[in-house]
């Protein structure tokens, strides 16, 4: 079993990359294999709606979001971390989150367990908590939690560190995490199928 973890910060081993190496920590002490995906700091844009993903099963731009999609394919589960800027993920992680999710072939994400961590100075993380768990939902990929929201606090790496309840989240998240995949893992053995599936319904607010 193995867990991607996504670094969102313009920083490869800034603050959010400490809160993901706790949560790697762990994960290994649960018997979990992980791997820390950084996006990068080349610019990222956004989704242009051109469709062309739906037939070509990967983004027009060959990027890192379509380096992100071939590593999911083979993902148990995903862990994305971002920094807070304005109240919400980096402008880059954004960007990635949109098209990742839009062009990145379902069967890759749908029903693998998923979380987010937020790395932020002071304040902003219940905001971007919220926006970036919303992925995870529309995806029908489990939300894994921890004992308080996924989140650290500091200006630099060894700040965070410090910050005691963060890090105990990260541990707290990390055992979650592999017990969601410990136990999809037995089910599976035996014989415990994934949900039926429908056709899907689109409806407009157009009368």
């Amino acid at each position: 079993m193995k867990v991607l973890l996504v670094n969102g910060s313009p920083h490869e081993k800034g603050c959010t990359y400490t809160a993901l190496k706790e949560v790697e920590k762990t994960l290994k002490e649960e018997g979990i294999e992980s791997e820390i995906f950084w996006i990068g700091t080349k610019p990222i844009s956004g989704c242009i709606a051109c469709g062309s993903c739906k037939n070509n099963k990967k983004c027009v731009f060959d990027d890192v979001v379509n380096k992100f999609s071939e590593k999911a394919k083979s993902a148990d589960g995903f862990i994305f971390g971002t920094p807070v800027h304005y109240a919400a993920m980096s402008g880059s992680m954004t960007s990635f989150m949109d098209r990742a999710f839009y062009s990145c072939p379902k069967e890759y994400l749908k029903y693998k367990p998923a979380a987010s961590v937020i790395s932020a100075r002071r304040a902003g993380t219940t905001a971007t908590y919220d926006q970036i768990n919303k992925y995870f939902g529309i995806t029908e990929m489990p939300i894994i939690s921890s004992r308080y929201w996924n989140m650290v606090h500091g200006n630099k790496p060894e700040e965070v560190i410090k910050d005691e309840e963060g890090m105990q989240a990260m541990r707290i998240l990390a055992r979650n995490m592999a017990y969601y995949l410990k136990c999809i893992e037995i089910g599976e053995k035996n014989g415990i199928n994934k949900p039926k599936q429908e056709e899907i319904t689109f409806t407009n607010f157009i009368r």
